[in-house]
């Protein structure tokens, strides 16, 4: 028997509330409305706290040594006392030099000059401009190229994932060198071309560790929690792949930079790379080799700047990955 009023209706073979007193003690509890949506979120996990870069003294000192040699790419053109093609056919005094190759250093030619009378100070620092310039260049275009297409194929998996893998792994079994003498034999050698050249070389490597970090990335369980949440595919990449990614791609950016330095001073070296009379330390070093039979110091010096610039991203690399617990170095490879 009812009176009229569902709201207070009691079933009176369950012995149970009505519907309405459900429904007011649910709401008191906070059951079944956003509260319980809210309350359940904060039981996720977050994404880990971002650290910063401590380095040790070696690690600054490599930093100051790197930051050196910028400064110098940047403004070396405006401070070198000649120019990268000019010769040196005058003393200080004006008088003629009968033979101003392989001169020993004085002070007209802090360093010397080379094979062809030119100042061999001037041009390292003209060098420097066209050596890191270019490898700069390449390695953001492979770090452009490397982490689309390895974050991508992590988060998205399936047969893009197979394929563009497979075609990376073709990539990688040709030696660089050989790939790079055969491009270059093709189409002959300019700087856009060696850029374009070594950034696709090196992107196989950047996408093989992109695309390491974006799938170990993607079964966290504050990836989990966010697709929870309902977020898209796009803000976990922005928000949670590529944050978490980025200290172990740039301290990886320097270690791909150190390879693009070598690979183009190699190809230099062979008479492939920068062509004169554009200064590179690569070719300086293969121009002068004869000089060492003459005590010059024309090719120790581009061998030295080298050397100093990849040996101290080296150690920032190595310094970066130790503070981090050796992590880091076990997946840039």
């Amino acid at each position: 028997m009812t009176n009229g009023n569902s709201d207070r209706d009691v079933d009176l073979t369950l012995g149970q509330p009505a519907r309405g007193e459900v429904a007011r003690a649910e709401q008191a509890e906070g059951i079944g409305t956003g509260q319980e949506d809210a309350s359940i979120y904060d039981e996720l996990p977050d994404a880990p706290p971002k650290q910063g870069i401590r380095l040790s003294w070696i690690g600054w000192l490599a930093t100051g040594i790197v930051a050196f040699w910028v400064i110098i790419a940047v403004v070396g053109p405006y401070i070198a006392p000649y120019h990268e093609a000019a010769f040196i056919e005058d003393d200080l005094a004006g008088n003629p030099i009968d033979d101003p190759t392989f001169m020993t250093p004085n002070e007209q030619t802090w360093l010397g000059t080379d094979y062809l009378g030119r100042d061999i100070f001037s041009r390292i620092v003209w060098g420097a401009r066209t050596t890191i310039g270019i490898s700069f260049a390449a390695t953001t275009l492979a770090y452009v190229i490397g982490i689309i297409l390895g974050i991508g194929t992590a988060v998205s998996g399936g047969w893009m994932d197979t394929i563009i893998s497979r075609i990376n792994d073709a990539i990688l079994s040709f030696p660089s060198i050989m790939l790079g003498l055969i491009v270059i034999a093709a189409f002959g050698s300019s700087i856009p071309l060696l850029i374009v050249l070594a950034g696709i070389i090196y992107a196989s490597s950047v996408f093989r560790i992109s695309r390491a970090l974006g799938q170990d990335i993607m079964v966290q369980d504050f990836v989990e929690a966010a697709k929870a949440r309902g977020e898209g595919l796009w803000w976990i990449i922005t928000r949670e792949v590529l944050p978490n990614a980025a200290m172990p791609l740039a301290t990886d950016f320097g270690l791909r930079l150190v390879f693009i330095i070598l690979f183009i001073s190699s190809l230099s070296f062979l008479g492939l790379g920068v062509q004169p009379p554009i200064s590179d330390w690569g070719s300086m070093v293969r121009e002068n080799l004869q000089g060492l039979g003459y005590g010059s110091i024309a090719p120790i010096m581009p061998a030295i700047a080298i050397a100093t610039l990849t040996i101290s991203i080296n150690l920032i690399v190595d310094d970066i990955s130790a503070q981090a617990g050796g992590g880091l170095a076990k997946k840039m490879v």
